[in-house]
């Protein structure tokens, strides 16, 4: 299975799978302000709406992966693309914002057992030797992705509405699934012991738990009972999963992993980048077109310096991974980051557009670097009959990173923004959206005034959140840098290329 033939086409199959997945997500981010008038979605619903794909794929990856590799995972890959599909259509026929969340939850679980699938047979069909320019091409597909789905989702809402940005996966799903049957190995399936039930249910609720707890906290207060309780639940959950994973004969997640510093890091670092990315992206789409009045069109071209920057530094990131090294490729990238965030904290009602669009564009330079490098070392770090559970761990990583910045950002924004606006405008003082709603039904003058003040509050809310994902990215390059790996680890979870790339 090593040598297999067509890998190099399979490659582009499974890069279509990631496009698909990773598409439908940045569509969406343009659809926002779109879904909000036609749904009438406050900024909770919004929240929810992105983070119910998020929250359900982050919390079964695990169990998806364990699953996969007992059915295949060129089976899973179907499978998953088939519900991710079906999910879309039925997506683009809701009425309200609690059906739209209940189908993008699908969803989710759709492309919870297609992210794992992908790395899974990649590792299987690729010798160790090509791995680090597959990966690198693997990633460069998810920056496609989000280069092709913000111009894809500001064309289609040119000319039709927003469900138009969930209509579009269903071809695009249908010609990934003819695809994958014509050059796609079956990988065969691993037989292990019995299925981990428990744990998965333990983590599963971990997860949930965590983001409910933080998304809703806003409304409920951080102090809250219920926040409290959550948060609580939470970490006995974890305790509870981790003395189960001690002792379980097939456990889920191999916790010896973890003991790598080398594969510690790299797993941080890229919860630490998509945290700070998805935060900042959820709010910037805001931004373009409500407080800048772009169209949709024109806010998806904002992202595609940021998309062309992540998929031409992911195709290269072999070759600076060779001179650095995998710990300064990852502080670069993190450096790199932490700067397109601080030039964006810098962010006015009136900054042109072209700043915007270079800061993102350093943000895309520093994640692009670093997703190849990351992924490997998480993917690569065990025996191939572990890859399925490694290529999980991977997608939580990245999910939970990004579903949590969504929440975190996303109410550090929402609170700074009230406070801001305080009680004096009405209801223009809930988000940003609704003020703007509110204001179309007042007179010329008095709406100016509304909307003005909105803005002002808006972008200064968002230049905060900015300001502290920069910090947290910040902090995460400098613990990169001081944080040496081990020089002995567990022959289980080191393969040879991994050390050669750690000095």
């Amino acid at each position: 299975m090593s040598e297999y033939p067509r890998r190099w086409a399979a490659l582009a199959v499974l890069s279509l799978t990631l496009v698909a997945v990773t598409l439908d997500n940045s569509v969406l981010n343009t659809a926002l302000p779109s879904l909000a008038h036609a749904l009438r979605a406050g900024t909770a619903d919004l929240q929810w709406i992105t983070d119910a794909y998020t929250l359900v794929f982050a919390s079964a990856l695990i169990l998806a992966g364990s699953l996969g590799a007992r059915l295949g995972s060129r089976n899973a890959l179907l499978g998953g693309l088939v519900v991710f599909g079906g999910g879309s259509a039925v997506a683009a026929l809701s009425d309200s914002p609690g059906q739209l969340i209940a189908w993008r939850a699908v969803m989710g679980l759709g492309a919870a057992f297609v992210m794992p699938a992908t790395l899974a047979i990649i590792t299987r069909i690729f010798p160790a030797h090509e791995r680090p320019k597959a990966f690198g091409a693997w990633s460069a597909a998810a920056g496609i992705g989000v280069l092709v789905g913000p111009v894809t989702g500001g064309a289609l809402l040119e000319h039709y509405s927003w469900s138009s940005a969930f209509w579009i996966n269903v071809p695009l799903v249908a010609f990934a699934v003819a695809a994958v049957f014509a050059v796609v190995p079956s990988v065969p399936a691993v037989r292990g012991g019995r299925l981990d039930v428990p744990g998965a249910l333990l983590s599963t609720a971990a997860v949930a738990a965590v983001v409910d707890a933080v998304i809703q906290a806003p409304t409920r207060g951080w102090a809250g009972a219920v926040t409290l309780a959550e948060l609580a639940a939470a970490a006995v959950l974890v305790v509870v999963f981790v003395l189960w994973q001690r002792r379980a004969a097939s456990p889920l997640v191999r916790l010896d992993l973890f003991t790598n510093r080398t594969f510690a890091v790299a797993a941080l670092s890229l919860a630490v980048v998509f945290f700070v990315l998805f935060g900042t992206l959820f709010e910037l789409s805001q931004y373009l077109q409500l407080v800048h009045g772009y169209s949709p069109l024109v806010a998806g071209l904002g992202a595609m310096p940021f998309a062309a920057a992540m998929a031409a530094t992911s195709a290269t990131s072999p070759l600076i991974t060779g001179r650095l090294g995998t710990r300064g490729t990852l502080a670069l990238g993190l450096f790199l980051a932490t700067a397109g965030l601080l030039a964006l904290a810098t962010t006015g009602v009136h900054t042109e557009f072209w700043r915007i669009a270079a800061g993102t564009a350093v943000i895309g330079l520093g994640m692009g670097m670093m997703m190849a490098p990351a992924s490997l070392q998480i993917s690569g770090s065990v025996p191939p009959q572990f890859a399925s559970m490694a290529s999980a761990l991977n997608s939580v990583i990245r999910e939970l990173g990004g579903v949590l910045g969504i929440a975190v950002i996303g109410t550090v924004v929402s609170s700074a923004y009230r406070s801001s606006v305080g009680t004096d405008l009405g209801p223009a003082g809930t988000d940003l959206p609704t003020a703007h709603g509110f204001a179309a039904t007042l007179p010329a003058p008095a709406a100016q005034h509304v909307i003005a003040v909105a803005d002002q509050a808006f972008t200064g809310a968002m230049s905060r959140g900015a300001l502290i994902a920069a910090g947290i990215s910040l902090l995460m390059a400098l613990t990169v840098l001081i944080v040496r790996p081990r020089r002995v680890a567990p022959d289980a979870v080191r393969s040879p290329e991994l050390v050669a790339q750690t000095a």
